[in-house]
């Protein structure tokens, strides 16, 4: 009897349907072979994608989806060696990343219709992409769910789990490369780029791959950073045009660095700051007037870490000073307090110019003719070979960043992690219960709003030096170019509140998108609102969520639950779920 109950079970049970996902297979593979197909007639198109045999980096974007649609729909189909793919299930992942690629196709043939003027623009090579990529992505959305819980891992040897790990940073930093050194005249190549980049993040969630590396690197901890840290200082080395490209990363590590210092205020202690770029600022006019520019009042020159000390006090004490007679404030009437700050502070630093005030910061004009950072002999503004290549200026600049950046991770991690660490959850999930157990509400906001001051205000010391000059529309509260108060908060928001990775992840997108598309810079903030409106409604707790967070937004969502080791992952947010459960 029990015998017959589970056979009509086991007949009941939906079976993967092997037609739908070899016609993936076979879609997938036509649509390779498109990329090797002239797509249009004319070298008048960005990115030259006349040649036969030969795919252009458009045409590689689409090779790459349907190369990884192809994959998932052989694991899924139960391929003996790729079942590692879809530890979870292939359905989900498979019909993403089969729209992803025909998104990305559907993209480069309208651009080409839309660059060029005309349908017959475009060569057979691009209608047999579009038509190929457009099966896989039909016939994967009506493949059955096939979402189950992930098996146990199968353990691994130590030398293979670091084989994987050294894999998986040394195809980010080539997937980063690639996105970073896209050429600003071929807006296309980053738009599809975009495209199948998020198409594919997301399929790898859903298959429960990126759990799977997750629970990998969080037993190799020491590896993974080893991994990473070789990882961002290789950057540099491996750029083909010198500078252009390397002043970009500089930039956003620059905003990365103030944002994890914001993540402390706002996504540890719950503290809405609209004024927080205003700290930046204060490090940033302190190094200016004490490292020896000409038009300083002060005519002093400080050495490098003098002077970031010195703008990391500054910042500090004027963290302390406004967050004093301010914290006692909640909610949006903080937020108006310091969205004041930080207005109070740009016209102030216009105003001492020698006529509405004291003469200090030169006004409107700003501090000009910064001198370059000089460290034990080592010139920052000079090329330097190292190992054999030349590195320009902001390759130097890139390189003491990443070590800025090493500290501000380790400073966040350390205090999210303290008994003050989980003071600030306490207080920022209900105030009231925490002060009701004695925590001092006022003392732990203060010190949560000073050392965020001090981070910004030591990332502000390397920008001034970056950037040669300091003037006050840098540090407004909205504006065309980051970082400013609103892109800190969105990256903040945007990556994930509490976490390490969420907001250097947020800062990147947020400062890489504007940077490589201009011409969308007029529509920056309406972009911006519609991300987070669409972010708020699909994953409200961020691109990079700490498991708190994710479990309250997803209770009952089976895709969002947590292996044990993943448990352990490196993000700070692992010490706030533990410090607010």
């Amino acid at each position: 009897m029990t015998d017959t109950t589970l056979d009509q079970t086991v007949s009941k049970a939906p079976a993967t349907p092997a037609a739908l996902l070899w016609t993936v297979v076979a879609g997938s593979v036509v649509t390779v072979v498109s990329t090797f197909l002239a797509w249009t007639w004319t070298t008048e198109f960005p990115g030259n994608l006349t040649i036969y045999g030969n795919p252009a980096p458009l045409q590689l974007l689409t090779l790459v989806g349907a190369v990884l649609t192809g994959l998932h729909a052989l694991s899924a189909a139960g391929v003996k060696g790729l079942g590692w793919l879809t530890p979870t299930g292939g359905r989900k992942a498979v019909w993403i990343l089969a729209l992803g690629t025909f998104a990305t196709t559907l993209f480069t043939a309208i651009s080409i219709i839309v660059e060029l003027g005309a349908l017959v623009d475009l060569e057979p090579g691009a209608g047999v992409a579009v038509l190929a990529s457009a099966v896989p992505a039909v016939a994967a959305y009506l493949l059955p769910d096939d979402t189950r819980k992930a098996s146990p891992a199968k353990e691994l040897p130590s030398w293979a789990e670091i084989l994987i790990i050294v894999a998986v940073f040394a195809l980010g930093l080539y997937v980063v490369t690639f996105g970073i050194d896209t050429d600003d005249s071929e807006p296309q190549l980053f738009i599809a780029y975009l495209i199948l980049v998020a198409f594919s993040a997301t399929a790898l969630v859903k298959s429960g791959l990126t759990r799977r590396l997750s629970a990998i690197t969080a037993r190799n901890r020491q590896v993974t950073v080893t991994a990473a840290i070789v990882m961002a200082i290789a950057f540099p080395f491996i750029q083909q045009s010198g500078d252009t490209y390397t002043l970009i990363a500089v930039n956003i590590l620059i905003f990365a660095t103030v944002a994890l210092g914001l993540n402390i205020v706002v996504g540890l202690a719950g503290l809405l700051d609209l004024g927080y770029v205003a700290f930046l600022g204060v490090g940033a006019y302190t190094a200016a007037l004490v490292s020896g520019a000409t038009s300083s009042a002060f005519g002093v020159q400080f050495p490098f870490w003098a002077a970031a000390l010195t703008g990391m006090a500054a910042s500090l004490v004027f963290g302390v000073v406004i967050g004093a007679p301010t914290l006692r404030l909640r909610g949006d009437y903080l937020a108006i307090v310091t969205l004041g700050f930080g207005e109070i502070f740009r016209i102030a630093m216009g105003n001492l110019d020698g006529t509405s005030g004291p003469q200090i910061t030169n006004g409107p004009n700003g501090i000009p003719n910064i001198p370059q950072l000089e460290f034990f002999g080592y010139n920052f503004g000079e090329s330097h070979t190292v190992l054999g290549i030349e590195l320009g200026a902001y390759a130097n600049y890139y390189l003491l960043m990443i070590l800025v950046m090493a500290l501000v991770v380790v400073v966040f991690s350390r205090a999210g992690n303290s008994r003050i660490g989980r003071a600030w959850v306490a207080i920022r999930e209900d105030e009231t219960a925490a002060t009701a157990m004695g925590i001092n509400g006022f003392r732990v906001k203060l010190v949560a709003f000073a050392l965020g001051a001090a981070l910004a205000g030591l990332a502000g010391t390397v920008q001034a030096h970056v950037n040669t000059t300091v003037v006050p529309e840098n540090y407004v509260f909205a504006g065309p170019v980051p970082p400013n108060s609103a892109f800190l908060l969105a990256a903040v928001i945007l990556g994930g509140m509490g976490t390490i990775t969420g907001p250097i992840v947020g800062s990147a997108l947020l400062f890489l998108i504007p940077a490589k598309l201009s011409f969308l810079q007029d529509y920056q903030l309406l972009g911006f609102g519609i991300a987070l409106i669409l972010l708020m409604r699909f994953r409200p707790e961020g691109l990079i969520a700490n498991k708190r967070a994710q479990l309250e937004f997803h209770e009952n969502d089976d895709d969002q639950q947590v292996v044990p080791e993943q448990r352990q992952s490196e993000d700070a947010g692992v010490g706030t779920a533990k410090a607010g459960a």
